[in-house]
């Protein structure tokens, strides 16, 4: 062997690209510093499976998913590759967090408030009733410490999340009948998951959770009265104006609801860095594109809706009083019966009182003149 040093470091550093090869190690060669390429040439490729709660034909909602894959792919030159799986394919819609904790996939794209069944605070990664709007939510997650606070509850189920979108504030929902205040909800059969939910069977709606697929079929055979979703564009894809005629607004059960990525922890920790980092900035695009999206969307889908002769209602006044204060009651028996969901709850809280604040100075104030003035 050569003497010469230049000669000998370069000789072994050959040796050691060649023996990270043959072992298929996930991780960068070492080298000096100085001559280090793009890590993404080093790594071995790994391949997830997704499985969302959303059926393939919601391309807006299940699409943030496929986003999510192009990117990866894209960033990664083919070597981080996710196959999304919709809803009922791979995993029950309403499945995806056991799948995720149990490993069958190493990621879940779903709504959190699913799950309160199994964690009442699980709820603030997605929304809560009359709670924050979508810019708001994603600044408390993103900005304001939320998100760190709803992986510190993720982390007993082994697994992590990301914010995956937004749909912004939601409609009420169709109705086969009109409702004018609180006592039209007594008896009525609605399909609603998370907190609106409990609000709704608190008023004295019968609740069911029924996964998107199969709502439809509940509602024209009568199964359920009513049912919420997201908005025009996905409701009318669904179908749901052929079958119950009223369409009420806001839902104020799902001001902002943000959807999340579930990735099993384990999985997360054997990535190396590099696409830990492609998969947080693609998650991130992901998110955004999902809520350009319906904002786009949703306008044309409204009037095409109203076209077919729906009727579109406002919630009055008095419904609204009564959920708020139904709400508001609930959350604060939660948080006296839990610690961890205190501290949330009380984060969430000043986070949301101070959004509000800022929102009645300049932006509520310009949106009502320009509202006013079309």
């Amino acid at each position: 062997m050569s003497q010469d040093p230049i000669a000998r470091r370069k000789f072994l550093r050959h040796s050691l690209v060649g023996a990270a090869a043959v072992a298929g190690t996930t991780a960068a060669c070492s080298k000096p510093e100085q001559e280090a390429g793009p890590a993404v040439h080093t790594q071995k490729s790994v391949t997830w499976r997704l499985a969302s709660s959303f059926p393939r034909g919601l391309d807006t909602i299940f699409g943030a998913a496929e986003v999510l894959a192009e990117r990866l792919e894209a960033m990664s030159d083919g070597k981080f590759r996710i196959r999304v799986y919709p809803g009922g394919e791979l995993v029950p819609n309403l499945q995806v967090l056991d799948a995720v904790q149990q490993g069958t996939v190493q990621v879940g794209h779903t709504a959190s408030y699913y799950y309160i069944g199994k964690n009442p605070a699980l709820a603030f990664d997605t929304c809560v009733p009359f709670g924050m709007t979508s810019r708001q939510q994603t600044a408390w997650l993103t900005e304001g410490g939320g998100l760190d606070l709803m992986r510190s509850v993720f982390t007993d189920f082994g697994m992590t999340t990301f914010p995956a979108g937004n749909t912004g504030a939601q409609m009420g929902g169709w109705f086969k009948r009109e409702i004018s205040g609180p006592g039209d909800l007594q008896g009525l059969k609605m399909r609603i998951p998370g907190l609106g939910g409990q609000v709704m069977s608190r008023l004295g709606a019968t609740v069911q959770v029924l996964g998107g697929s199969d709502i439809y079929p509940a509602l024209e055979r009568g199964a359920i009265d009513a049912t919420e979703w997201v908005g025009p564009y996905d409701d009318a894809k669904l179908g749901f104006h052929k079958v119950a005629k009223y369409y009420y607004y806001p839902g104020w059960w799902e001001p902002g609801p943000s959807l999340s990525y579930l990735v099993n922890l384990k999985a997360w920790d054997a990535l190396p860095k590099s696409f830990q980092e492609m998969f947080t900035a693609a998650a991130a695009e992901s998110a955004t594109v999902m809520q350009a999206r319906y904002d786009h969307q949703n306008p044309a889908a409204l009037a095409e809706l109203l076209k077919e002769g729906v009727e579109l209602r406002q919630f009055s006044d008095e419904l609204m009083a009564a959920a708020q204060k139904s709400s508001f009651e609930m959350l604060e028996e939660q948080a006296v019966q839990d610690a961890t969901y205190r501290k949330i709850f009380d984060a969430w809280s000043k986070a949301r009182e101070d959004a509000y604040r800022w929102l009645s100075t300049a932006e509520l104030a310009y949106s009502r003149f320009a509202c006013e003035n079309l």
